[in-house]
């Protein structure tokens, strides 16, 4: 087991994860920017870091769960941060999502301060970061990853090492463009139905045990019937910032995405009329504006 993990990031997801490692017996330092969350797991035995140099200098293995691009970028990339005060032969980790070329900048900085970087981003939302079950998708060295693999099992219950650096990255973006386009798909059902003048409920249960059922479905289905879009599980500026990066990757590719890019401009409809910090499941809101009807349960 390594001396000491850091882990820079204590978010809705970061939290979790960090605690799951404290649980696991690693000897765990954390960084934040908000002290609340770092004193709250202080107290639950992790060790307090004061600046990224601090964290960086005393990790063996340093992760990051990170809120977007130029969040990791500046902590990764950006005078005294994570690379800048790197040791050789150090792992580190990025957990967030970001693009593949964030990812290989990461990798070559790394490489010229002779420590290893991991790509490593996860999936599985906060109910599955509090349980240890996340799915987590590696790039990078394989002899990084094997040194890593014991704290990625702490956290997940699906981890593997896709590939060369990069590649992490790419596998959470395909993962993605099927959450954003089956999350469209879910509201498009649910009001059709419903607005047909069957009972949400039933529309939900029967199809959700047949062919069409699907992830999305059975996340998104309830928070539609309920309303509950602002129980915040991923935000729609979330998805949409993904989407944003798959559209970046298809279009360096060459690879045609009809689909993410319908989903794309419905994302961004939403965050247009003030829907960006709702959950996910608001998707459906523009599209009952259109339609005239409001998904709802049906009275006893």
């Amino acid at each position: 087991m390594p001396t000491r993990i850091g882990f820079i990031g204590l978010g809705r997801m970061g939290l979790p994860m960090s605690r799951r490692l404290l649980a696991a017996g690693f000897d765990l330092m954390v960084h934040n920017r908000s002290q609340g969350k770092v004193q709250e797991i202080a107290r639950e035995g992790a060790h307090p870091a004061q600046s990224i140099a601090e964290i960086t200098q005393a990790s063996d293995i340093l992760m990051a769960c990170l809120p977007d691009i130029a969040t990791v970028e500046e902590l990764f990339l950006g005078k005294g941060g994570i690379i800048d005060n790197a040791k050789p032969g150090q792992i580190l980790v990025d957990h967030s999502t970001v693009g593949v070329k964030t990812s290989k900048a990461c990798a070559e900085a790394a490489g010229k301060k002779r420590a290893l970087f991991l790509d490593a981003p996860i999936s599985g939302g906060t109910e599955r970061a509090t349980d240890g079950t996340l799915t987590i998708m590696a790039g990078g060295p394989q002899a990084a990853y094997d040194q890593a693999l014991p704290v990625f099992e702490a956290m997940g219950a699906t981890v593997r090492h896709i590939g060369p650096t990069g590649t992490g990255t790419t596998v959470k973006l395909v993962n993605q463009h099927l959450v954003c386009i089956h999350m469209l798909a879910a509201a498009e059902a649910m009001l059709l139905g419903a607005k047909s003048g069957a009972d949400p409920e039933q529309v939900f249960e029967v199809v959700n045990s047949g062919w069409g059922q699907s992830f999305m479905l059975n996340r998104n289905a309830p928070v539609m019937i309920d309303r509950d879009f602002e129980g915040i599980r991923t935000q729609i500026r979330v998805f949409l910032k993904d989407l944003g990066l798959v559209h970046e990757l298809s279009q360096e590719l060459g690879v045609p995405t009809p689909g993410a890019d319908l989903a794309r401009q419905l994302l961004t409809k939403s965050v247009d009329q003030g829907l960006g910090d709702l959950d996910g499941a608001a998707i459906v809101l523009p599209l009952e504006v259109e339609a005239g009807f409001q998904i709802k349960r049906k009275a006893e």
